[in-house]
């Protein structure tokens, strides 16, 4: 291929790029994808869609460690948001808490680590633009031995509660968005739909 074209496949590629990647967001992903690297897996990526005014938001999945040492997740950066922390949340005494994780989040040898609701979690803060369903949220997990990996968590509803599925989505593309978007929600009386605790 000569200095032309190879230029001109280049210029293409960046015209194609989508613009809101910028962002750490795109406008879709498959759901029920998995990432690796080195001896860490990662599944079942998802966050939650934004409620308006809405400054944090959480996201959940699982790592694996298929190796013979333990690992530790350091870190996590995202262009969707000023700062990406591990946090726990647990119960002290009758109060539910939620604090950062200090050190790292240690994934043992052959076993792995949920992230999920109600326990550890990614905690997004200072978000540019909010997540919306359907979307995705490109995060790079820092980890101490298999490095940086990058993935992509798979928005859902306000109320998902467990990692977004093909048939989620197509239901979304098949305009089934209202139905989707009031599962999982609680109706007061004036009809008002709120989020399902």
């Amino acid at each position: 291929m000569n200095a032309f074209r190879l230029a001109a496949c280049a210029a293409f590629a960046i015209l194609v790029t989508p613009v809101w990647a910028a962002d750490g967001l795109l406008e879709s992903c498959d759901a029920g994808q998995s990432f690796a690297r080195g001896d860490i897996t990662v599944s079942g990526a998802y966050t939650r869609a934004m409620l308006p005014r809405a400054a944090a938001a959480g996201g959940y999945l699982t790592i694996a460690n298929s190796g013979a040492a333990a690992d530790r997740l350091e870190s996590a950066a995202s262009a969707a948001a000023a700062r990406v922390e591990v946090h726990e949340m647990r119960l002290e005494g009758d109060v539910m808490k939620m604090t950062p994780v200090e050190g790292g989040l240690d994934i043992p040898a052959g076993g792995s680590v949920a992230l999920m609701p109600g326990g550890y979690h990614l905690m997004f803060m200072g978000i540019g633009t909010p997540f919306a369903e359907g979307q995705c949220v490109l995060v790079t997990l820092h980890f101490a031995t298999a490095g940086a990996l990058d993935i992509a968590l798979a928005v859902g509803g306000v109320a998902q509660d467990a990692p977004v599925m093909a048939h989620d989505m197509d239901d979304m593309d098949a305009g089934g968005m209202d139905h989707d978007m009031d599962h999982g929600m609680d109706h007061d009386p004036d009809g008002q739909a709120m989020p399902a605790m």
